[in-house]
């Protein structure tokens, strides 16, 4: 299974709406997100991947309520508040914004992959027998925009960017 992972957006809904088609290109059937959406409507945006998106939130994200009720009203979001445990095509997958708890969690060994955010920088590090990963940020603003591509069969994650 191919999963998206995004971080970051900070309502740079120009980038996310980059990133959206190129996702159903190449086959990706799901998408986790590290927080730091900002604001509601670029969940909403987020939502209109026509697969099942898992969110977390970050210290940027303020309102929680509305942000809840899009992904409720969206049918294919399940949003979580700071971290998110989750089998996926075989593989024990955390999700966390922030990267001392993804670190913590990648030491723990329960997990195949831990994604990561809050940096805006992209990070792929083997932590025992555990993958853990920071896709950079969507927003591009401290560096080129970036999202990961992860591969439940081969516990292999890439790092793509968005186009200018």
């Amino acid at each position: 299974m191919l999963i998206a992972v995004l971080s970051d957006i900070h309502d740079n809904i120009w980038n996310l709406e980059k990133v959206l088609p190129r996702l159903e290109e190449e086959g990706v059937e799901m998408v986790l997100f590290c927080g730091d959406f900002c604001a509601p409507f670029t969940l909403k945006m987020l939502s209109q991947f026509p697969g099942d998106v898992h969110c977390v939130l970050g210290n940027n994200d303020g309102d929680a309520l509305l942000l809840s009720q899009v992904a409720q009203e969206a049918g294919n979001v399940t949003l979580y508040s700071a971290l998110a445990e989750l089998p996926l095509g075989g593989c024990q997958v955390a999700v966390t914004h922030y990267p001392h708890v993804g670190r913590a969690l990648a030491c723990s060994g329960l997990y195949d992959v831990v994604f990561s955010g809050h940096t805006h920088e992209q990070h792929v590090e083997r932590v025992g027998d555990t993958l853990w990963v920071n896709p950079g940020e969507v927003m591009g603003r401290f560096g080129h925009p970036t999202y990961a591509i992860y591969d439940t069969e081969t516990n292999q994650v890439r790092i793509d960017n968005i186009p200018a």
